[in-house]
């Protein structure tokens, strides 16, 4: 008699992807705001703009739902950024590198559209083709011009869908390059002189573009597509405790992504960084009784975060997974030290006369003068 075969145990898919987009990632979130959401939307919008500021900040619903928070800060910066985008005028989000601007971008654009891939990426090699259209060369020179042969930018794709398109460092785009919004943006229309046609924007398509001017080789906007724009300025964190729990909320969810076992850091580790951060940003001390020099890094809260990041690698895979002075000084020195030739000597001076004599930091101190 024949053995019957045991039946095969089917495993459940795995996610094996590093980076989740919001929609994904959240995607039980906006389904509960979905529901509980009463309010009116503007044409295409999956959430009204009471449920995305929802979603943005966090909170508990009405059914006890909690929705976490996505961005942590004045809850009117991203009302007034969730208002221009239900104008027909686009939204600019602008502010010193580390200050959510990608973050805060692409969760607006879960939130309203449901889809946060119709991403452009700025780039000073940018060409016109990304902001409109390329074409499938093979089909072009088969068949000529068609709308086969077109291949749609993101920003193309979201005009044929009323959806929202993002494009990050537009300010790193040339200037030639970036007028080629201004019709987009005005009229609505992207035409297509190769077939004698246009494309239409339906009802929902906005864009949310993100600069920043520190970095080198900006380009500037021309008065002109300032003018089509809605501009927001998101600011640093205004408090050392907003800023503590931004970095501890962020680690916390990309320490799972990377599923690194090590504990959690300790607020206090945490605490450290930011401080040191906060201190050489302003240039005097938290209590503000000496004055110091600031080196040329950003040190914004998006590095605290690589720092602790770091710090907790090292701490799993070199140490027993308790994070300690050692594991987040070299991360420490990087983010600070950009500049060797200024920026060492200036760290240098601000571990002598602040670090060293602080009470509980002698091992932070020790960790870090081993390594400058």
């Amino acid at each position: 008699m024949a053995k019957k075969k045991a039946p095969t145990k089917t495993k459940e898919p795995q996610n094996n992807l590093m980076r989740q987009h919001a929609e994904q990632e959240f995607a039980e979130e906006l389904a509960a705001l979905q529901k509980a959401d009463t309010y009116p939307k503007p044409p295409n919008w999956i959430l009204s703009p009471w449920a995305v500021l929802q979603y943005l900040m966090g909170g508990k619903l009405s059914n006890g739902f909690e929705v976490s928070p996505k961005y942590i800060g004045n809850s009117r910066v991203i009302e007034i950024a969730i208002a221009s985008l239900a104008t027909e005028r686009a939204l600019l989000l602008i502010g010193v590198p580390g200050t959510a601007k990608s973050w805060v971008s692409e969760h607006l654009t879960a939130a309203i559209s449901g889809d946060s891939t119709m991403l452009v990426q700025g780039t000073a090699g940018s060409s016109e083709d990304a902001l409109r259209y390329s074409w499938n060369y093979a089909k072009l020179l088969a068949e000529g011009p068609s709308k086969d042969a077109l291949v749609p930018s993101p920003i193309m794709r979201a005009m044929n869908s009323g959806k929202l398109a993002r494009i990050e460092e537009l300010t790193r785009i040339p200037a030639d390059v970036q007028d080629t919004l201004l019709t987009l943006l005005s009229e609505k229309v992207m035409p297509i002189p190769e077939l004698d046609q246009e494309t239409q924007a339906l009802k929902g398509f906005n864009i949310i573009a993100t600069a920043n001017d520190r970095d080198k080789g900006v380009n500037d906007l021309s008065s002109a597509l300032k003018r089509r724009f809605n501009t927001v300025v998101l600011p640093l964190p205004a408090t050392i405790e907003e800023e503590i729990e931004i970095v501890q909320t962020r680690v916390a969810k990309i320490g799972k992504a990377l599923e690194i076992p090590a504990e959690a850091p300790a607020v206090e580790e945490i605490r450290r960084l930011v401080t040191i951060f906060r201190e050489l940003r302003s240039g005097k001390t938290e209590d503000g009784k000496t004055k110091l020099k600031s080196p040329s890094a950003t040190l914004s809260s998006a590095e605290a975060i690589s720092v602790m990041t770091n710090g907790l690698s090292l701490s799993t895979h070199f140490g027993d997974g308790t994070l300690k002075a050692a594991d987040i000084a070299g991360g420490l020195i990087g983010a600070v030290i950009k500049d060797p030739s200024t920026d060492k000597k200036i760290f240098k001076e601000y571990l002598e006369t602040v670090v060293k004599e602080r009470t509980g930091w002698k091992d932070l101190y020790r960790a870090c003068r081993e390594m400058v």
